[in-house]
């Protein structure tokens, strides 16, 4: 695995303001879409699926060059109908041909279904932040929802290694999904 270049607003912890509930949740292990299933119906819905340039942001935590060409998936998961996570999902456009190419046949399946029955698949340590407006996930959840989020937006990221390539996966967990908890 290559070493991540550190970017300032994401931390290997959660901030010590958190109740913990959400630093629980920033920090679960395993598949997200497990865990929510317990709390009602799951439902996903893919935003978009394309290619974009690798943001600044996002080349940090790979180690690799920003404005090269990812695949991009972006999906929004509802529990009982009320809209609780956005994810955003992103491989190298040549990985994505390659030993990622499973991201590009799911659908509106969640990628836990790709990445948790494959035993040479590893996941890096989590980082959690507050996002920012010019954050590329903020960016999904303004641009996706009727209920536009407002800041602050807790997020949780991580990346997928797979004979050497990245998969980088960012979930929000949005205000809804709080206050279901409560």
């Amino acid at each position: 695995m290559q070493q991540p270049i550190t970017d300032r607003r994401w931390n290997s912890r959660p901030p010590p303001a958190l109740n913990a509930t959400q630093k629980r949740w920033l920090m679960r292990k395993g598949a997200l879409t497990t865990a929510l299933r317990q709390l009602g119906t799951l439902e996903l819905r893919v935003l978009t699926e394309q290619v974009r340039s690798l943001t600044r942001e996002d080349s940090h935590l790979l180690g690799l060059p920003s404005q090269q060409p990812v695949w991009v998936r972006e999906i929004v998961m509802r529990i009982d109908g009320v809209e609780c996570i956005v994810a955003r999902s992103l491989t190298p456009l040549r990985a994505s041909h390659g030993v990622w190419q499973g991201i590009r046949r799911l659908r509106t399946r969640p990628l836990a279904d790709m990445l948790y029955h494959d035993a040479s698949i590893r996941r890096s340590d989590f980082e959690v932040a507050r996002l920012m407006r010019r954050s590329a996930l903020f960016q999904t959840v303004q641009r996706n929802l009727a209920n536009k989020a407002t800041l602050p937006l807790l997020a949780r990221r991580s990346v997928f290694w797979r004979s050497g390539q990245p998969l980088l996966v960012a979930e929000c967990f949005l205000p809804a999904f709080w206050q279901r908890l409560q």
